[in-house]
């Protein structure tokens, strides 16, 4: 897997394309059918996005969705291919008249979060995950993006003779990530052809994001979302009664040794005033009983990184940190540091952002588009952005009146979109792939 691109490089390249960013200083303003769209597919959309949200389906178990998201194609007069990546659909959409290629891209999947909304099409549906019986929600907004496509693909179809150009749909599985031994997502999406025989010169992408308010868009040119990669670590010691630990090696006091003392890695083995870092857990499963010291105990967590020199240390000391501390214990740890590819960094390239800027501003006017910080967050979107120029927003989706501060965050069991954020998403996503499509070449 090649590496993501180093920071100078991004900063190099900002620095190239700012005059670029400089000549587009006149307002433009949001396109008639752009508009036009917005007011017909208003409801259609929240209507998709709803039937998402009350039938989640996991990543690589998308099989439902894909379903839907196929017929909804066919209906328009498209000829979707299906299975790719397990449960990936693609269609393209070909205007009357010659133009570029671009590709719009969504993702499909919902996580292992059991829903705490009162919606009335709020998510009862449960499946497997790691071994035990989870509840299952779009508790990150992928039914969003999923409807918001499709509702652009619509909006496109009606303009079809006279649009120029063609327009790859992407609805994507496991953003989130492939299960345990599985593959999946963006990169087994590219694996399969998804741009072998339509190599777009763009991709464009967004996320609906609880810290901005509605209404507003966050884009930021070079580096947006952190890579993360997945970790593992397994100690084993020897089993024992709870009443005589002497008898034994306990796992559990060694990995909560080992959980504490990971801590000092980011705080004080990172220069984290040049870029930011985490490590995290998030989960750790040892024992069965009250009264017997286990034999192992298990974590996984997460590390993200904005650096390639600074994810390889974190990980190496990741590793050392975990043989050493289970060693003092006489323990020994199984260590995967990391466990899987992991998401490379989500860069926006700095000439087509400062190019498609004017279009978002467009679409919810310019004081409405906002630059976030670097999120920490990350996006198996950057494996596309890799291949060819993109662009990945923010679609604010915390209610007006609502601090998005302290708002439900992405992932969490009360995370809760106001409905008026996929008409935001949808004339967005619809200006910049008008805007590009339509724009004089030279």
């Amino acid at each position: 897997m090649p590496n993501a691109l180093p920071l100078s490089a991004i900063t190099l390249a900002i620095a190239l394309f700012a005059p670029a960013a400089a000549a587009q200083d006149a307002p433009m303003a949001q396109r008639p059918e752009v508009a036009a769209a917005g007011r017909s597919l208003q409801q259609q959309v929240i209507d998709w996005r709803r039937h998402f949200h009350q039938h989640p389906e996991l990543s690589n178990r998308e099989e439902q969705t894909a379903k839907r998201v196929a017929e909804e194609l066919r209906t328009l007069g498209l000829q979707p291919r299906t299975g790719i990546a397990h449960h990936g659909v693609t269609a393209v959409i070909k205007g009357g008249k010659p133009g570029p290629r671009i590709a719009l891209r969504a993702d499909m999947d919902a996580l292992p979060v059991t829903e705490r909304n009162s919606l009335p099409f709020a998510s009862k549906a449960t499946a497997t995950y790691r071994g035990e019986t989870v509840g299952v929600m779009h508790a990150c907004g992928h039914d969003a993006h999923t409807g918001i496509l499709l509702g652009v693909a619509k909006a496109l179809v009606a303009m079809q003779d006279q649009l120029p150009g063609e327009v790859l749909l992407v609805f994507q599985p496991a953003e989130e990530g492939a299960p345990a031994g599985e593959e999946g997502g963006a990169s087994l999406m590219l694996a399969e052809g998804v741009f072998k025989d339509f190599k777009p010169e763009a991709v464009f992408g967004l996320h609906v994001f609880s810290s901005i308010p509605v209404g507003q868009i966050g884009v930021r040119q070079g580096p947006l979302m952190a890579a993360s990669d997945a970790f593992t670590l397994k100690v084993i010691g020897r089993q024992t009664h709870g009443s005589r630990p002497w008898g034994g090696i306990d796992p559990i006091v060694a990995m909560a040794d080992i959980i504490g003392t990971t801590q000092t890695i980011v705080s004080r083995r990172t220069d984290i005033s040049r870029l930011p870092a985490v490590v995290s857990f998030g989960a750790i499963k040892g024992g069965i009983r009250y009264n017997i010291i286990p034999d192992d105990v298990e974590v996984v967590g997460t590390i993200r990184t904005f650096d390639d020199g600074m994810r390889q240390k974190i990980f190496a000391d990741l590793k050392n940190v975990a043989s050493h501390v289970a060693a003092a214990h006489g323990a020994k740890v199984e260590a995967s540091v990391p466990d899987n590819d992991g998401n490379p960094v989500t860069v926006n390239n700095p000439a087509l952002t400062a190019r498609m800027l004017p279009s978002l501003q467009a679409a919810v006017g310019a004081d409405n588009v906002i630059t976030p910080p670097l999120q920490m967050g990350a996006e198996d979107f950057s494996f596309y952005a890799r291949e060819v120029p993109s662009m990945f927003f923010f679609v604010g989706s915390t209610a007006k009146g609502t601090d998005p501060v302290t708002a439900p965050s992405n992932h969490s069991p009360e995370f809760m979109l106001d409905e008026a954020s996929l008409d935001v998403g949808l004339r967005a996503l619809l200006q910049v792939t008008l805007d590009y499509l339509h724009a004089p070449k030279g």
